[in-house]
């Protein structure tokens, strides 16, 4: 039976979305954190896309944002010039990491001991959290400004890209091992554990990559040039968003499209899958974030699948439960002038 996708639409933001991170499962679930050029990181929960608090202390626009495994810290990454952790729990500030320039990604460790971080300074910093006041160690070596840093191979290892060039870097001796060069400006970067695969995409290329020696594995060519893709936990399916506000789904062996909708008022800056597969986000240039199912029509977080009559030659189509409130059906993405893409929500910390 055909079924049709029904996204979560996460307002609150007033600018354009540029980066999302999902936690890994925890006892109390799992949690999304989002990046936004009005300067407020929100925490939501994962599933729901309930917002539960505002990180609210930068001066600028936040470009990057992290969550650890278990949810407890975050971690921005800014236009002010600095990074900084939080308690994710309380929404207080722990520490701020001057820079020398704008802050683009960060990255913790498995165990949140250390912070990552990358910018437009070319310059990697590796932060020690339990000694706040030592100076970070600092690796060089790229020739433009940092977009992405990623730990790796059980943080024994670096990910980073800058404008044309992804490395691999080794932790303990701080020297770089290999590195990739493309003919176009690299616009993402996800790495996957599990199998140890990059993901990295740039102009219409979604390319998969050997994490450990960055040797290609596939590449798939979107119709549009595309900002970000994400690989499905069981290298099932991968999705990708990009400039013409489109969501793309893939079968990741075969290549085929399964999917491709209009997903956003404006382009798509980043789209991840959730830790358990059953969903993905992707934020965007409209200021929302929204949650899609990655098997349409399954019950799961806000969604029951509800069957139409019999013979009605209706579609079927997902509800969403809004708890404690009357339940209603959510129509196809709002109208473009809707104000409630840009509704606010109220800025409370954590």
């Amino acid at each position: 039976m055909a079924m049709r996708q029904t996204p979560l639409t996460c307002s609150g933001h007033t600018r354009p979305v540029v980066d999302l991170a999902f936690s890994g499962i925890t006892p109390y679930g799992y949690f999304l954190i989002s990046a936004c050029k009005d300067g407020k990181p929100m925490l939501r929960q994962g599933d729901t896309g309930d917002w539960i608090g505002t990180f609210l202390g930068h001066k600028g626009a936040v470009w990057g944002a992290t969550l650890n495994k278990d949810a407890t810290k975050a971690a921005t990454a800014a236009a002010d010039f600095t990074a900084k952790v939080w308690d994710a729990v309380s929404g207080d500030e722990l520490m701020t990491l001057a820079h020398k320039h704008i802050v683009k990604t960060v990255d913790f460790t498995q165990d949140s001991n250390y912070l990552l971080t990358g910018g437009q300074d070319k310059l990697l910093r590796i932060y020690d959290l339990n000694k706040p006041e030592a100076d970070p160690k600092e690796i060089s070596g790229h020739t433009s400004g940092i977009k992405k840093a990623l730990w790796c191979s059980e943080d024994k290892q670096i990910l980073s890209a800058d404008d044309k060039t992804v490395r691999l870097w080794d932790h303990a001796t701080m020297t770089e091992v290999k590195s990739l060069n493309f003919n176009m400006s690299v616009s993402s970067m996800e790495y996957i554990p599990e199998g140890e695969i990059l993901v990295i995409t740039y102009g219409r290329s979604i390319a998969f990559h050997s994490a450990v020696s960055l040797d290609p594995i596939k590449s798939f060519e979107a119709p549009a040039t595309i900002n970000s893709a994400s690989l499905h936990p069981e290298k099932e399916f991968l999705v990708a968003g990009g400039e013409d506000f489109k969501l793309y789904k893939y079968d990741y062996n075969s290549g085929e499209e399964l999917e491709s909708y209009k997903g956003h008022f404006g382009p798509i800056h980043c789209v991840r899958f959730s830790p358990d597969g059953e969903l993905y986000a992707s934020g965007s240039e409209d200021g929302t974030l929204r949650l899609w199912q990655t098997v349409v029509g399954k019950t799961y977080g806000l969604w029951k699948c509800v069957l139409p009559e019999e013979d009605s030659g209706e579609l079927a189509k997902p509800k969403i439960n809004f708890p404690e409130t009357a339940e209603e059906e959510l129509e196809e993405i709002a109208s473009e002038n809707s104000d409630s893409i840009y509704s606010s929500t109220p800025e409370v910390k954590a």
